[in-house]
């Protein structure tokens, strides 16, 4: 399914980032999440975690899903993270900062391991996937 991600903070994802919790389960749950619209979570026959993939195909990350009006249908929510950074297209288009909000992602449903803050570095940054 493509849809436009934003991506933002929450209060938790600042209180664990800010007390030094990255490494925390606590963390991994609050941020390693997709918030998608009852519609379109009921569409991709609710899943509990979806693969996130970049408009261009080259970058994917797995995370938990949470079902939540708080998102329109086709759009979905990510906390800023590790695991939203590994999709968000680092081109700044001369603004200095990338484009957090409004980029165009595919998600699916996958019953993939959603990877720890520390694996996501190890993984995909030190690994180079």
């Amino acid at each position: 399914m493509e849809v436009i991600l934003i991506s933002g903070s929450t209060i938790n994802e600042g209180r664990l980032a800010k007390g030094g919790d990255k490494f925390t389960d606590e963390y991994t749950i609050e941020c390693a999440s997709c918030w998608i619209s009852p519609v379109d979570f009921a569409s991709l026959c609710s899943p509990s975690k979806v693969k996130v993939t970049s408009r261009n195909g080259k970058h994917s990350i797995v995370v938990y899903t949470k079902c939540t009006d708080a998102v329109q249908p086709g759009q979905v929510f990510m906390p800023r993270a590790i695991w939203s950074n590994v999709i968000i297209d680092p081109d700044t288009l001369s603004t200095g900062s990338p484009l957090y909000k409004g980029a165009p992602v595919t998600i699916e449903p996958t019953e993939e391991e959603v990877l720890s803050a520390e694996d996501v570095v190890l993984k995909i940054y030190i690994g180079g996937q």
